[in-house]
């Protein structure tokens, strides 16, 4: 897979990716259509930090990645709100194509002054209407709401979108929960794509063969709790936030600390804080990561902000298992 090419690109049959949302019926008529909200998380942080011209300039970069992408997917930009697109695509296959390669794009970008930007992204496929300049609806709204949910680095989309995808596509979801949407009977299930699997998702287009039971596992305990990372949960997030997977009441560590990526065979730790992360494999010595990478093996404990011998209260103990 060439570099910054979109975790789904292969995963396709041909039958997508064949029309455009300009190709269809006049204005101004009910159509179906996935509708995509993306917008770069913590913009106001960058401001903070950056500057306004610096800060403005790395939205504007991102943004105009976000416009290309979906282009080159046969969507359209309806318009452009602040630090956020909203675009319309043909079909959910081509939305969420785009939606992992925006992703994969940003994530890899440099940070600017240690300032990593990143996006969230929601949506959802249903009629719309569409006028010469905007789309109306309440797929719309469930988009937007779809977007709201989103954390930086999610693509959160409904369980309706999803039965739309390939096989392939479907098996790289997972639920998260379901949400009330005023004015609907039902609440709508919640669905984030796992973007990240990109490498995982390429190697099983055309395998029918079933994956052996011993599938690599990283198990995490933290104050008794057990968290488990593995193709199904293929990221965890840690930090102070109440919204990581992994809370930690430690003012040393940073919000959104660090996250552990499962990457083929291998589980990654990503230090993204501010005072650092201390890991200790076992029988080794302490290791001191700042916004680096490390591939876990064996077991040992992960300490936030701190080195262990500080405070072994907060630790993050881990268990590679294969």
């Amino acid at each position: 897979m060439s570099p910054g090419r979109s975790c789904l690109y292969n995963a396709a049959p041909d039958s997508f990716g064949t029309t455009s949302v300009n190709d269809t019926t006049p204005a101004g008529a009910n159509q179906e259509r996935t509708v995509l909200f993306a917008d770069v998380s913590g913009s106001t942080r960058l401001y903070e930090v950056l500057g306004d011209a610096r800060a403005f300039a790395a939205i504007d970069a991102c943004l105009d990645i976000l416009r290309k992408l979906t282009a080159a997917h046969s969507g359209h930009v309806v318009k452009t709100i602040g630090d956020e697109i909203m675009a319309v695509f043909p079909d959910a296959m081509n939305a969420v194509q785009a939606a992992c390669e925006m992703q994969l794009v940003v994530s890899s970008r440099k940070p600017v002054d240690n300032e990593r930007v990143a996006i969230r992204v929601g949506l959802h496929h249903g009629p719309v209407l569409e006028s010469a300049d905007d789309v109306f609806g309440d797929t719309v709204n469930i988009a937007a709401r779809m977007a709201e949910v989103a954390k930086a680095q999610q693509i959160i989309t409904t369980g309706s979108t999803v039965a739309l995808l390939p096989p392939i596509v479907r098996a790289s979801t997972r639920t998260l929960s379901t949400l009330a949407i005023k004015g609907k009977a039902d609440d709508i299930e919640v669905r984030e794509v796992i973007w990240q699997e990109s490498e995982d998702m390429t190697m099983m287009v055309g395998n029918t063969q079933s994956h052996s039971d011993a599938e690599p596992t990283l198990k995490l305990i933290h104050q008794g709790e057990t968290f488990i990372v593995d193709a199904a949960h293929p990221s965890v997030t840690i930090g102070r936030d109440e919204r990581a997977d992994i809370v930690i009441q430690d003012r040393r560590a940073s919000r959104m600390h660090a996250r552990i990526e499962r990457r083929r065979d291998k589980f990654v730790f990503v230090d993204i804080s501010s005072n650092g992360s201390y890991v200790i494999v076992k029988n080794e010595t302490e290791i001191q990561l700042r916004r680096e990478e490390f591939v876990l093996r064996e077991s040992g404990s992960i300490s936030l902000g701190h080195p262990y011998i500080k405070d072994p209260t907060e630790v993050v103990e881990f268990f590679c298992q294969s």
